[in-house]
C-alpha cells in the first residue's frame, strides 16, 4: 500500500525565481543575523592575529612558558592547525637551539618589538 508523501514548499526568495529567505528580512535578522555577526568578529580578530604571526616573523621574540619559564628565540613561522611556533635560535636557560618548534599549548605569551 503506497502512503503519500508531504512535500514542503519554501516560499519564493527576493528575486522571485529562487526560493529561500531574503538575508535583510527582520525574520532572517531575529534567526540567525546575531550568529553572522559573530562570525564576522571572529574573522576580524583572526586577520589581525595572522597579520600579527606576519609582523613577527624573523623578529627577536619573547615566549612566556609554562612554569614561568621564559625563553628567546627568533621567530619563523606558525603552522595552519595551530599546533605549534617554528622558531630559531632559541635560548634557553639550558643553552642554545639552533631550530625548534614550540607547543601552542606550553606558550602561555609571547612579545616582540615593532620597528
Amino acid at each position: 500500500m503506497l502512503v503519500p508523501v508531504g512535500v514542503l514548499r519554501l516560499p519564493r526568495g527576493p528575486e522571485g525565481s529562487s526560493r529561500g529567505f531574503n538575508p535583510a528580512s527582520p525574520r532572517f535578522q531575529a534567526l540567525l543575523g546575531g550568529q553572522m555577526m559573530a562570525q564576522g568578529v571572529r574573522a576580524n580578530l583572526r586577520q589581525r592575529y595572522l597579520q600579527a604571526l606576519g609582523a613577527a616573523r624573523g623578529r627577536p621574540t619573547r615566549f612566556y612558558l609554562r612554569a614561568g619559564v621564559q625563553v628567546d628565540a627568533v621567530f619563523g613561522a606558525a603552522d595552519v592547525e595551530a599546533v605549534a611556533f617554528q622558531v630559531d635560535a632559541l635560548r634557553t636557560p639550558l643553552g642554545v637551539q639552533a631550530a625548534a618548534l614550540l607547543r601552542y599549548t606550553d606558550v602561555l605569551a609571547y612579545t616582540f618589538l615593532l620597528k
